[in-house]
């Protein structure tokens, strides 16, 4: 009897999750349901494959849903995080497992007993980061554990980035993702971590400016800037005494200080609507933030604002984007400043058929043993195809189907809400991603502890 998988929303992080199950399919006798609104959209060779079906769905239609769901073994939900609870409860109710790349939302924790006591695997932050990060780095803690080392410092970072021979231009970034996600980036609240024991927090408005740099070999600089919420990997890693705990999103250097020049303007604001943006250019959306002069060109008026001057390479990033042009308009009604953006920075940053993607993570690990104390460095970087199979969608699809057939094999048996910081689920998986190509570098280096200097005022 065929085992069944369904995939609930079929978008640019799916094209290696979904080569995996129909490559697997024949010897692990699978049939796999793609669910989407948009079914016209998946590729031909995908739908027409002896074991696949390809159905339109739309999860907010409680029937179809649950008509789905109640068709299959276990749900694979590729879906934003605010709409996986719906699918959970379908699970509960109708006694399936689940899997998702997100993070554990709050209600989701509320479905933790009814999954255990029903025995369903609801296995969530198997993607990327979260995902990756988490066994990554589970498996050099564990082993530091193990040889009786006391954790001192964790720092994690991830970027999607740009490959090296498509990086061409000024901002060293491409839209690899969600890119409404890194519009709003950091919004929401201080970015929150501890430092050499000190807790430590980072208003939205300063975060762009307080970056963290470091060398990856053979990749050249980088630098971070901290994400949100570091402190919630204390509890999950076992980190509560830990001295300095910093997680962040990765770029090329530079950009940070350059988008900080949207955030300034307030053009990353996604809490008002703005009049007759329809109709409005992008050189009179730039003007909406600046002040009135009679005289003054929006151009000088910015740099004013700014504090750039003409030869100052920040400008030459703006104009680049053609945000000073009176014939692109925004043909957004009643749109957000941020959604604005937005549409403004596609035109620019869209990965073009034959350009590829670049994942970078990196990971420090400081701790103490016999009275010593040790740094484990860590990297992983991931190369993608070409626009439609990413480096992206490979570092998130892949982990999400591993752990899927894992769980439909009971390789992953024990139940509830959970994320991959076990063995039992870390060191397959990881094994296996190491045999397509996404592999982790280590080195032993000398103890640096948090350092300061690195970090921009």
């Amino acid at each position: 009897m065929q085992r069944r998988i369904l995939v609930i929303g079929a978008g640019k992080s799916t094209s290696y999750l979904l080569d995996y199950f129909l490559e697997k399919a024949a010897v692990e006798n699978l049939h796999l349901t793609i669910g989407d609104l948009n079914p016209a959209a998946i590729a031909e060779k995908i739908q027409n494959h002896p074991h696949c079906t390809v159905v339109s769905l739309d999860i907010l239609n409680a029937t179809d849903r649950k008509r789905a769901i109640t068709n299959t073994d276990i749900v694979v939900s590729m879906l934003p995080a605010s709409l996986h609870i719906n699918i959970a409860h379908d699970c509960i109710a109708l006694d399936k497992h689940l899997v998702t790349a997100s993070y554990v939302s709050e209600e989701l924790k509320t479905l933790d007993q009814q999954a255990k006591g029903k025995g369903l695997v609801f296995m969530n932050e198997i993607g990327l980061d979260p995902g990756i990060d988490h066994m990554s780095a589970m498996q050099i803690i564990d082993r530091i554990r193990e040889k009786g080392g006391k954790m001192l410092l964790f720092e994690s970072f991830t970027g999607g980035l740009v490959a090296p021979e498509n990086d061409n231009n000024l901002w060293n970034y491409k839209f690899t993702w969600n890119p409404r996600n890194v519009v709003v980036a950091g919004q929401g609240g201080a970015a929150k971590f501890i430092q050499e024991g000190t807790y430590k927090y980072i208003p939205y408005h300063k975060l762009f400016r307080r970056t963290e740099f470091f060398d990856i070999e053979g990749y050249g600089r980088f630098e971070g800037y901290a994400n949100r919420d570091s402190l919630n990997y204390r509890d999950a890693y076992g980190l509560q005494d830990i001295l300095t705990l910093y997680r962040g999103t990765m770029r090329r250097v530079g950009f940070s200080k350059a988008w900080n020049m949207f955030v300034q303007m307030g053009m990353t604001d996604d809490s008002y609507r703005i009049e007759n943006s329809e109709g409005m250019s992008y050189r009179e959306f730039v003007n909406l933030f600046l002040p009135y002069s009679p005289t003054d060109s929006v151009e000088l008026k910015l740099r004013h604002y700014l504090k750039i001057d003409q030869d100052d390479s920040m400008w030459e990033k703006l104009v680049q984007l053609n945000l000073f042009d009176a014939q692109k308009f925004i043909e957004l009604p009643h749109a957000s400043p941020a959604q604005i953006l937005q549409k403004i920075l596609e035109d620019s940053w869209t990965l073009q058929d034959d350009e590829k993607d670049m994942i970078v993570m990196y990971h420090k690990f400081g701790y103490e043993l016999n009275g010593q104390k040790k740094q484990i460095d860590a990297n992983m970087v991931v190369i993608g195809e070409n626009r439609s199979h990413t480096a992206m969608s490979k570092t998130v699809g892949l982990p999400v189907a591993m752990a899927t057939l894992s769980i439909l094999n009971k390789k992953i048996v024990t139940p509830g809400v959970q994320i991959p910081i076990n063995k039992e689920i870390y060191t397959p998986i990881l094994s296996e991603l190491s045999h397509y190509g996404i592999v982790f570098k280590e080195y032993e280096v000398p103890y640096l502890g948090y350092n300061p200097d690195s970090v921009a005022s």
